[in-house]
């Protein structure tokens, strides 16, 4: 059974930082892309960071220089460091393990990040 379980979201101000972490199981990890996403209430789900298997990361234009996405193979877990937060970052965060279509079929349960003062 796949299980992508994630950790690290909570209330922050404007300006701080968090860390979301996303373990697997029942997956192979390394061989698959890992991907996170977030979404608001009426809106689409959107890819805010995305690691390859072999390292390669990929990030929209609205984080990029803010979030850093890195994975450990060994402990099967993938990461999203969040700084510089603003209020529109607050969502629901996703983490999504893909081998070919992206997003691929195994999502976490989600975790809320809220900026606010």
């Amino acid at each position: 059974q796949v299980q992508l379980v994630e950790s690290g979201g909570g209330l922050v101000q404007p300006g701080g930082s968090l860390r979301l972490s996303c373990a697997a199981s029942g997956i192979i990890f390394r061989f698959y892309g890992m991907g996170w996403y977030r979404q608001v209430p009426g809106k689409q789900r959107e890819l805010v960071a995305s690691i390859t298997k072999d390292g390669r990361v990929t990030y929209p234009d609205s984080v990029k220089g803010r979030f850093t996405v890195s994975r450990d193979n060994a402990q099967n877990t993938v990461y999203l460091e969040m700084n510089s937060l603003q209020p529109e970052d607050t969502a629901v965060y996703y983490c999504n393990a893909a081998i070919t279509t992206v997003p691929g079929p195994y999502w976490g349960q989600g975790s809320q990040v809220t900026v606010s003062s």
